[in-house]
């Protein structure tokens, strides 16, 4: 049932009806909320992203309630092919208590259309081609927001006692409040393109940990190979803001010159494009705090939750919409100085789940972006499978954190020693 008030046009407006906005409109609808979702763009509409899923966001979706099944339009894999240092290894997804043990993978055209559906039929409002340019603060309180709606860009504005920033990288509403990003957490940026290719159908996302130009020469970043399973593959790259490369580089130029050094049989070449070469940036390590001020919630690439060890960013969204959407319901049945502390008890939750994890990737981060590190590592790492399959878990963050083996109390550890923020 609804909690509105005279002047609200609902209990929560969620900014962004991409994996974030529509995870956190889904569970919000569920528990009774009247919930406005706002989309700048329309449906089906095309996100720049490696389209494969870790267990990590698997087990988010199936949190949702979403069918994986391979059945339902999902590609499954096994787990990561690496190469790297003249050696190619395949590592299993690991067999856990908290993760399912497969990945996923499919088009995000798809994947937001699909979840964009799932939070109207939980029974969110979406309203379409809706661009939220900043918040209505009155007494020092986010209350609604001020939008440019349909072709003719009509102003309109909403208000509600909450609002979701799902707004991804962009974050227009945080800087509208004066939110901005820390400069010393990381960042990075991906280019991608898809390719006909015969590698389409693959049990392993495939990640290079070396970019061979054809002239042998060593280019920055690294590479990801992910087949679709429908007769092409995703190809990209990433670089990190902890490189050199980092906002020097024509980084559409550098996927061209890496993908002319891979086999001419993969099909990797300008004849068998059959898309753009796309880029987008990836807000790293909590990079934007703090995520709830005066009715103003930061969700997903709006409060910087991509992951520094790998640049993960699906997961990481639909499990901080999720930790999000339970503070607000606890929220929206209470009243006065009570509904704010379960609102700051979002932050709190995040910094338990990400926090400490995630202030190790951004010292990883720093350490790879130096290139004689980065060598060394993969020389001497990539040979021994056991510390292999270590690193796997700590790079994708697939670990029991309770009653786990040797390696996840390992890497609980090495999270606990974590510098402070």
């Amino acid at each position: 049932m609804s909690r509105r008030g005279i002047n609200e046009d609902a209990d929560v407006i969620v900014v962004g009806a991409g994996p974030a906005g529509s995870t956190a409109a889904t569970y919000l609808a569920r528990a009774g909320l009247d919930v406005l979702l706002l989309e700048k763009s329309t449906f089906p509409r095309e996100k720049v992203c490696g389209d494969g899923l870790t267990p990590r966001g698997v087990k988010q979706l199936i949190d949702l309630g979403i069918d994986t099944r391979e059945e339902n339009g999902w590609l499954h894999n096994k787990g990561l092919r690496v190469v790297g240092g003249g050696v190619t290894m395949e590592l299993d997804w690991p067999d856990l208590a908290t993760f399912p043990n497969y990945g996923l993978v499919r088009p995000r055209m798809d994947f937001d259309e699909m979840l964009a559906n799932a939070a109207k039929a939980a029974g969110a409002r979406m309203h379409e081609h809706t661009t939220v340019t900043k918040a209505i603060i009155e007494n020092g309180r986010v209350v609604g927001v001020e939008a440019k709606q349909g072709p003719e860009k009509n102003p309109v504005t909403y208000r509600a006692p909450i609002v979701v920033g799902c707004d991804g990288v962009s974050a227009r509403l945080a800087l509208s409040v004066g939110l901005q990003k820390d400069d010393a957490k990381p960042m990075g940026v991906a280019v991608r393109r898809y390719y006909s290719s015969p590698r389409t159908k693959d049990d392993y996302l495939e990640s290079h940990l070396e970019l061979w130009a054809p002239d042998g020469k060593l280019l920055p970043g690294y590479g990801w190979i992910f087949g679709m399973g429908d007769g092409s593959v995703n190809v990209g790259l990433g670089i990190l803001s902890t490189s050199k490369a980092y906002g020097t580089t024509d980084y559409r130029q550098l996927l061209r010159s890496w993908l002319d050094g891979t086999p001419e049989e993969w099909g990797f070449r300008e004849e068998n494009a059959t898309s753009r070469i796309g880029g987008a940036a990836l807000p790293m390590g909590l990079n934007r705090k703090p995520h709830y001020r005066a009715g103003l919630v930061l969700v997903g690439d709006a409060g910087g939750m991509v992951n520094p060890f790998n640049g993960e960013g699906i997961g990481y969204a639909m499990e901080s919409a999720r930790i999000a959407s339970e503070s607000i319901v606890q929220a929206l049945a209470r009243t006065g100085v009570n509904r704010e502390r379960a609102l700051h008890g979002y932050p709190v939750r995040i910094e338990e789940a990400l926090g400490s994890y995630y202030r190790l990737g951004n010292v990883f981060s720093k350490l790879i972006g130096n290139p004689a590190i980065m060598r060394t590592a993969t020389k001497y790492g990539m040979p021994r499978k056991r510390l292999m399959k270590l690193v796997l878990k700590l790079l994708a963050g697939l670990y029991d954190p309770k009653d786990g083996d040797s390696m996840d109390r390992l890497i609980v550890a090495a999270t606990k020693l974590a510098p402070s923020a």
